[in-house]
């Protein structure tokens, strides 16, 4: 943003953020206002998603904001709910305002954002994971709607979720990224069936779902039959961005929890003076990347996010798992001990909890480089639309899906 008219744009934009969530904030103070009915108040304020269409709870703003919305919200004593609502908030939001109609909009969005309706993400199946276009969970027409078959896996808080965000083969006889179409899933139509998967960690954060003979109403399509490739993108592209862009305030999340386990490490005798280099390390290449963070999730003057939300997610992933290996390896011998692994299914992102025990926090870091887009991805892609490299051979994007092998 080099012209001066932008630039001063910006900052009058900045300035009237600010003053508006300053007069939100006198008039809904978060210590007295029940969360639910403050979150309702702010959608209605045009403050939930600033860079949203007014009546959609945005202002129709710049989505560069959107990040000192949160950030003023969080300092005044908000209730962060990324991590009860990580999919319907980062992911879902951002679709439904791109690709849906008015009536969606007005049906979905606010109780989204008030936390009303969970919603999770219908993507990933047992023989289409990393290659998402080969997936084979059908639907067919028929009277006002569509019957759905198939089974999904790797389904975060779907065990909560009211709502889910599903991609489906509409046309078989087209090639694979053509023949797809996006549906807004009530969870509890039925034969919908959610069964916990349970993790390393003693949690059951993921499910897998089975969809039998389930009835999603035409209403309930969103965009155009045969464009849920395009659509999916929108997913998948601010999907990178919430994840890489947790914690968008310094100190905030794993490397929090470093700090603290290294000054526990301190008292106690066990630290070593290569753990504060390590330290130190860790601390300065996290920095960096948050500040990265907050200008991928700007993305000043686009609608959609672009490759560069990869960048961050990548970054998560891997400083997550080094972050967390650090604090194991600062509690010594008990290290290697776990408290239990009785099961549990979570109501809330397990990835984000604010005073885990960090041997967990260590097994749950693992995923980081699974869920949202493998790592191995995130590199093809960054070396693909970034990098301008080859892309790797393809030979079944022109033939027809039910031409396709599939294991």
């Amino acid at each position: 943003m080099n012209d001066p008219g932008q630039i001063d744009q910006a900052r009058t934009d900045q300035a009237t953020v600010q003053k508006l969530v300053e007069e939100f904030l006198a008039e809904h103070p978060p210590p007295t206002t029940d969360d639910r009915t403050l979150r309702a108040a702010r959608f209605d304020a045009g403050l939930a998603f600033v860079h949203f269409d007014p009546g959609c709870g945005g202002l129709g703003l710049d989505r560069s904001l959107q990040p000192l919305v949160e950030r003023l919200f969080l300092d005044a004593g908000c209730a962060d709910w990324s991590a009860r609502n990580v999919i319907g908030l980062g992911m879902g939001a951002a679709t439904i305002h791109t690709h849906g109609t008015d009536e969606q909009r007005a049906k979905y969005l606010k109780p989204l954002f008030t936390g009303e309706e969970i919603w999770c993400q219908l993507f990933s199946e047992p023989g289409a994971g990393s290659d998402l276009a080969a997936l084979a969970t059908r639907a067919v027409p028929e009277g006002d709607g569509y019957i759905i078959n198939g089974q999904k896996i790797w389904t975060s808080l779907g065990h909560v979720a009211r709502r889910g965000l599903l991609v489906a083969r509409t046309d078989p006889d087209r090639p694979k990224h053509r023949g797809l179409s996006y549906f807004l899933l009530d969870m509890t139509s039925p034969g919908v069936e959610v069964r916990p998967l349970r993790q390393i960690t003693g949690q059951a954060e993921f499910n897998e779902v089975y969809l039998t003979d389930v009835f999603v109403p035409a209403t309930d399509r969103l965009g155009a039959i045969g464009d849920g490739w395009r659509i999916s993108m929108t997913t998948l592209m601010n999907e990178r961005v919430a994840i890489g862009g947790r914690g968008n305030r310094r100190g905030d999340g794993a490397i929090g929890h470093a700090v603290a386990s290294y000054r526990d490490a301190v008292h106690a005798g066990r630290a070593h003076p290569a753990d504060r280099d390590r330290l130190m390390r860790l601390w300065t290449t996290v920095e960096a990347a948050r500040l990265t963070n907050i200008r991928a999730a700007a993305q000043v003057g686009r609608p959609t996010p672009g490759p560069e939300g990869s960048i961050a997610k990548l970054q998560y992933a891997e400083l997550n798992k080094a972050v967390y290996e650090l604090c194991v390896d600062l509690l010594g011998d008990a290290g290697m001990l776990i408290d239990n692994y009785t099961f549990s299914q979570p109501d809330l992102s397990s990835a984000a909890s604010d005073a885990p025990d960090v041997r967990r926090a260590f097994l749950r870091s693992l995923a980081n480089s699974i869920a949202g887009g493998t790592s191995e991805i995130m590199r093809n892609i960054l070396g693909e639309r970034v990098l301008g490299l080859p892309g790797e051979p393809r030979n079944d994007r022109d033939r027809p899906w039910k031409d396709v092998p599939r294991s």
